[in-house]
């Protein structure tokens, strides 16, 4: 039987995978300018240096773009939290911390291109922006479970969170581009989802390769965090009312979860046919098909039967 390995030994064990994923990546990766996507001649000054403030009638996008892009936003706002769960679990030396560096200066261009779209073209409150970010900073961000739960390392629980989460945010601003009906919001939020999927693409290589070297440890790992999966915006003011407007209109709702982000990432690593999980494995294994198959019979149609019910009211 395979024993367990500590973090340290995963780390040194999966580094060549590293070196490999990194490599890939800044030969996919596009350099790309914050500043060339905004609309520039939209701006005019605020009321403290003579022109005038925010009012609701200024902004020009739907309720629920409004939602979505403050929600996607103060997500990207909180880079710091992100950075320090992410080099806490990785190395600081070869590979490991060039990754983390090279990330953290793609991921920090989004809140970037997003603030400056939004305080330019007035489509939200700047002052509630920043209370909110304010806000939401100051709280933080903790990877979603007790990182002793499974025995397992702190590294395979943030990959396993990353590999999922990183596509769910590609999605929601993909189909934020759409809710926005701005050629120019659509091609800046296009651009932002190419970073998150390249991201997710390296670090669901990293979690398939532990897979591979600690199939047990990783797959507990794999269980816990999608069962206990909430996305990172969720301590964020607002939180809930834009996450239910945003499901309601398709911009990230359950199915989605689970037929987009879920569901393929887990056939990616063939984790409901390997052959290589000790009882541990195994039984995480199980709890991980018992949830996806809840969330397919019972979870997901219940809150389609909810969300059309609502719509229907609001219809009405």
């Amino acid at each position: 039987m395979a024993r367990d390995l500590t973090q340290w030994q995963i780390l040194t064990e999966l580094e060549p995978v590293a070196g490999q994923a990194l490599d890939r990546h800044l030969s996919m990766a596009r350099d790309w300018h914050p500043h060339d996507y905004i609309p520039w001649d939209d701006g005019r000054n605020f009321a403290m240096l003579g022109g005038t403030d925010w009012e609701p009638g200024q902004s020009r996008l739907p309720e629920v773009a409004k939602a979505a892009l403050v929600t996607n936003l103060l997500t990207e706002d909180n880079l710091p939290s992100y950075h320090r769960e992410i080099s806490a679990n990785f190395s600081p030396d070869g590979a490991w911390g060039t990754w983390v560096g090279r990330w953290t200066a793609e991921e920090a261009r989004h809140s970037i291109v997003l603030r400056d779209y939004l305080v330019v073209t007035r489509g939200v409150d700047p002052v509630a922006l920043e209370n909110a970010r304010m806000a939401h900073m100051t709280t933080g961000f903790h990877t979603p479970v007790e990182q002793g739960d499974a025995g397992s390392s702190g590294f395979l629980f943030s990959i396993a969170y990353v590999s999922f989460q990183e596509l769910a945010t590609r999605i929601s601003h993909r189909n934020t581009a759409s809710a926005c009906d701005d050629p120019i919001a659509d091609r800046m939020l296009q651009r932002v989802a190419l970073d998150e999927n390249l991201h997710m693409i390296f670090y669901r290589t990293m979690c398939g390769a532990a897979l591979d070297l600690v199939p047990d440890q990783a797959m507990e790992a794999i269980d816990l965090i999608v069962r206990n999966f909430r996305m990172p915006g969720a301590g964020m003011p607002n939180f809930r009312r834009n996450g239910v407007l945003m499901a309601k209109h398709g911009i990230y709702d359950l199915r989605q979860h689970l037929e987009e982000v879920l569901q393929p990432v887990i056939r990616h690593w063939n984790i409901l046919d390997r052959n290589d999980f000790g009882p541990r494995g195994e039984q995480a294994r199980e709890r991980l098909a018992d949830y996806l198959s809840d969330l397919e019979t019972v979870q997901v149609p219940r809150f389609e039967e909810h969300r059309d019910r609502a719509l229907a009211r609001a219809r009405a």
